[in-house]
């Protein structure tokens, strides 16, 4: 139902009277989605507790794969997918004073063509027998990627619609022709370089320093006493500068806290992020820690341990396979039901990172950290530390058992051969959508974030990715690419000098930085010993926004609440009496005010 309301064709004529009708039917369903069910948690937080339950243990039961697909397709629905989302964070840009985005990441992506990893002898070898490309893939399936949606060849829990388009030409395998390019595309750069706030700031302290003597603060203007290319150079700089929404929110947050009384917080918006957040807030670590068990148990590269969560229950018969036959259906069968959570949950974080932190910075920083407290860094290097290019070429489908084939006409008789086939398709779109969505996690969790990037450095993320670029997706290789990109100044000039080619494909496909001295290593911020103390600052002002946004008490003190002086108020409060008092009422009364004479002038004397 969920899905089929997310993806149905309303129809080109919105005027249509059935065409409206499906449009009310579905903000009618999505705004019962996020209603509270069994008291006060709407469905996807009941769905969260369900996931918290399966792996304390306290509910082994749960058929989780399910499960995991209907809180990541609830929350798709009720929030929005990504193409979504991009369209909605131009009108919140547009609300804070600031222009709308000039490029689109996925436009850009579908234009890129993929680069040619560095070659080893033993790729060498094998280079001579020639090999498809992944961008002869589906155009569709790109367009799914993008949106975090289902990918072209669908699951059968996923939807029975996919099921439905099994036998048209769509599921085919089709070769579409490159896009068309100007012929000078192969001499620009795919982006607009970017310069933030914080890099004219340190270019106008340091060239002041230098030829003046003396720092300006909080002046981006004056330029007096500068040579004539040091004005350039600044020209250059305003020219390219982009401000975020996050750091229109940080710097609000920093008014709120230094002027709480004279730039109160306004009125927050109720938006579905906003409410599914305030929703999770008291159990989020929890929902992290769970949801990363269970990527972890269903990872490949995970050893099958006795105490470890049995994320097969619903798989496994009762009776295990006697002939060869059943064993090789179980086995793909496993191995399916394993891609299909690792996917769920790579879209369900994605899909969360993203609307929080559109939603407020300070949300999304919350749910990152407790990402990285779970070792969510390590735990994606492990992912991805197998042979990637075996992985996205997996065919863990049998088409015969796939939907309508299974249940409508005559049904093929399952041999060896069938089942050794696969899938027609010559990649797995699914586990690329699901290293896809995991590699752009990765970068939100680590981007700006030094003491997070020495993560990276410490657990030798660098060959794992430099393997990973095998496989030949652009966009793919763009998010490989960010993350090798932020940790070279880190490596050294020897790796540096030994990588020259995965250095010219950062260059060619990654946005730059103007004033990112990247491919030198000489960073002025990276500063081992305050990796500690900003993971500490970070935490201090979401919890400060955590406390005053969400608690009862406002974020102040007790000795500074103020305090309800109204004696109407205060005789019309309604408090709670403990069951004895109730039933001993007319004794004490009887005791305490009856039987005792007062004095009441001297009572009003006092």
């Amino acid at each position: 139902m969920v899905e089929t309301s997310r993806t149905c064709d309303i129809g080109r004529d919105a005027s249509d009277p059935l065409s409206q009708k499906l449009i009310e039917a579905r903000e009618i369903f999505k705004d019962e989605l996020v209603q509270p069910v069994f008291g006060e948690d709407p469905l996807s937080v009941l769905l969260f507790t369900m996931v918290t339950r399966f792996c304390s243990g306290s509910a082994p039961q749960y058929p989780m794969k399910k499960v995991l697909l209907l809180l990541w397709k609830v929350v798709l629905l009720t929030l929005g997918g990504l193409r979504d989302l991009e369209c909605r964070k131009n009108d919140v840009r547009e609300s804070h004073g600031l222009p709308r985005l000039s490029e689109d990441m996925y436009t850009v992506c579908e234009t890129m063509r993929p680069a040619s990893p560095p070659a080893s002898a033993a790729d060498l070898i094998e280079h001579q027998v020639p090999r498809r490309s992944l961008r002869a893939g589906k155009r569709s399936s790109l367009d799914d990627t993008f949106d975090a949606g289902l990918s072209p060849r669908g699951d059968e829990d996923d939807d029975l619609m996919d099921g439905l388009k099994s036998n048209s030409d769509e599921d085919s395998p089709p070769t579409p022709p490159r896009p068309a390019t100007p012929t000078v595309s192969h001499r620009m750069l795919p982006w607009k370089p970017k310069v933030r706030q914080k890099d004219l700031e340190n270019f106008l302290d340091n060239t002041r320093q230098k030829f003046v003597g003396f720092e300006v603060k909080n002046d981006h203007n004056s330029l007096a006493g500068l040579p004539q290319p040091i004005h350039e150079g600044v020209k250059v700089l305003k020219n390219h500068l982009f401000i975020s929404l996050s750091e229109v929110q940080i710097k609000r947050e920093e008014e709120i806290a230094k002027n709480p009384l004279s730039k109160p917080e306004t009125e927050v918006e109720n938006t579905p992020p906003e409410r599914l957040y305030h929703a999770m807030l008291s159990n989020l670590p929890q929902y992290m820690i769970a949801l990363l068990k269970l990527l972890l148990a269903a990872a490949p590269t995970s050893k099958a341990k006795t105490e470890s969560i049995n994320i097969l229950c619903d798989v496994l018969p009762d009776e295990m396979p006697t002939t060869v036959l059943q064993s090789m259906k179980l086995g793909i069968d496993v191995n399916r039901h394993k891609e299909i959570i690792v996917k769920a949950i790579s879209g369900l974080l994605l899909l969360l990172l993203k609307h929080f932190k559109l939603n407020h910075i300070y949300q999304f920083e919350f749910t990152s950290q407790h990402l990285v407290f779970a070792n969510c860094i390590p735990l994606v290097l492990k992912f991805f530390n197998q042979d990637i290019v075996a992985y996205v070429n997996a065919k863990n489908s049998i088409p015969a058992l796939d939907f309508p084939e299974n249940v409508l006409g005559e049904q093929p008789e399952l041999t060896a051969e069938n089942i050794e086939s696969g899938d027609s398709q010559p990649h797995c779109w699914r586990n690329i959508f699901s290293c896809i969505n995991l590699l752009r996690i990765l970068n939100k969790l680590t981007k700006w974030k030094h003491s997070r990037t020495m993560m990276l450095v410490v657990f030798k993320s660098a060959p794992i990715l430099k393997r990973a670029l095998k496989v030949r997706h652009p966009m793919m290789q763009l998010y490989i690419l960010k993350l090798l990109k932020m940790q070279t100044k880190y490596l050294g000039r020897q790796w540096r000098k030994s990588n020259m080619k995965t250095m010219s494909a950062i260059y060619q496909k990654v946005r730059h930085r103007l004033g990112d001295d990247w491919a030198y290593g000489n960073d002025m911020d990276a500063r081992p010993w305050d990796f500690q103390a900003e993971e500490c600052a970070l935490r201090a002002c979401v919890d400060r926004f955590n406390t005053r946004r969400y608690s009862s008490g406002g974020g102040l003190e007790p000795d500074f609440r103020p305090v309800d002086n109204n004696v109407l108020s205060l005789l019309g409060q309604k408090i709670e009496l403990s069951p004895e008092f109730t039933h001993n009422y007319e004794r004490w009364l009887h005791m305490e005010v009856f039987s005792h004479q007062l004095d009441w002038d001297q009572v009003m004397m006092r």
